[in-house]
C-alpha cells in the first residue's frame, strides 16, 4: 500500500497523527506519576489503551519514546532556532525565555520527572536538545563562541554557572507557584547569570552539577571530598 503526502510517495500505512498523540501524551503522564524506572512500553500501553505493538513500531527504546513524548508536548511549541542577538545579554535572555515557556507547557511533576529521567540517563538531557533544538536548559556552545568573539566572555568559559542556575531557579519557582515574569528574567539574567559567567573560571574541571554535565548518583559525600 502507498499514500502521497507533500506531493510524496510512501509505502506501507500513514501514520495515525490522533493516535501518535495519545500516545506521546500518556508517555508523559506516566512519566510524570511513576518516574523514568516506572516508564514502562507496558504502562504506556495500558493508559494509550493501545497495543504494545503500536509502541514498538515507533520507537524501539525508552529514550526514544521520551524524546518523542518532549518533542510533540513541552518543546511543541518551542523547537525553532534561536535567531542569534547582538550581544551575550539578548542571546541569555532569549534562552531564559524559551526554558520558561517550555516549562509552563508540563506539570512540575513532569518536569521533575525529566530531570530525574536526565540523572538515570545521563545522554537524554543532550538527546533531547539534539532532537528538539535549544531547550534552554543548555547553554549552546555558539552562544559561547559568540561571546567571546565580542569580548564579551574570557576564551575557555564554563557554562556552569548558566546551566546550573537558570534550570534550578526557574523549576524550583514553578513548584512553588511563582510567576515567571520577563522582568523576573531579566532580573535573573543580569543579576546572576552574566555576573556568573563573567566571574566563572575557564575550564579547570568544575564539577558535574543537576543540569550540566553528567553528575555521578552514585558517591557519598565523603567521595566526593577526599
Amino acid at each position: 500500500m502507498s499514500y502521497q503526502k507533500d506531493g510524496v510517495v510512501s509505502r506501507g500505512r500513514p501514520r495515525d497523527v490522533e493516535l501518535d498523540r495519545r500516545l506521546t501524551s500518556a508517555v508523559l503522564e506516566v512519566l510524570g506519576e511513576e518516574g523514568f524506572e516506572g516508564l514502562t512500553f507496558e504502562a504506556v500501553a495500558r493508559r494509550s489503551k493501545a497495543s504494545k505493538a503500536s509502541l514498538y513500531r515507533r520507537w524501539p527504546s525508552k529514550r526514544d519514546m521520551v524524546l518523542a513524548a518532549v518533542k510533540d508536548g513541552p518543546a511543541r511549541e518551542t523547537s525553532e532556532p534561536l535567531e542569534p542577538g547582538s550581544c551575550l545579554r539578548d542571546d541569555l535572555l532569549a534562552l531564559v525565555r524559551r526554558l520558561a515557556q517550555t516549562m509552563s507547557t508540563a506539570d512540575t511533576g513532569t518536569a521533575l520527572m525529566l530531570l530525574q529521567a536526565g540523572l538515570e540517563d545521563p545522554d537524554l538531557c543532550d538527546a533531547i536538545e539534539e532532537a528538539v533544538g535549544p531547550t534552554g536548559a543548555r547553554l549552546p556552545q555558539p552562544v559561547i563562541d559568540a561571546a567571546v568573539a565580542r569580548g564579551e566572555l574570557p576564551l575557555g568559559v564554563d557554562p556552569f554557572a548558566y546551566e546550573e542556575v537558570v534550570g534550578a531557579v526557574l523549576l524550583l519557582r514553578r513548584a512553588n507557584g511563582l510567576a515567571i515574569t520577563d522582568d523576573y528574567l531579566h532580573s535573573l539574567v543580569d543579576a546572576v547569570v552574566i555576573p556568573a559567567l563573567t566571574a566563572s573560571p575557564v575550564r579547570v574541571g568544575l564539577p558535574a552539577g543537576i543540569f550540566s554535565g553528567h553528575p555521578s548518583t552514585t558517591a557519598n559525600p565523603s567521595q566526593e571530598t577526599s
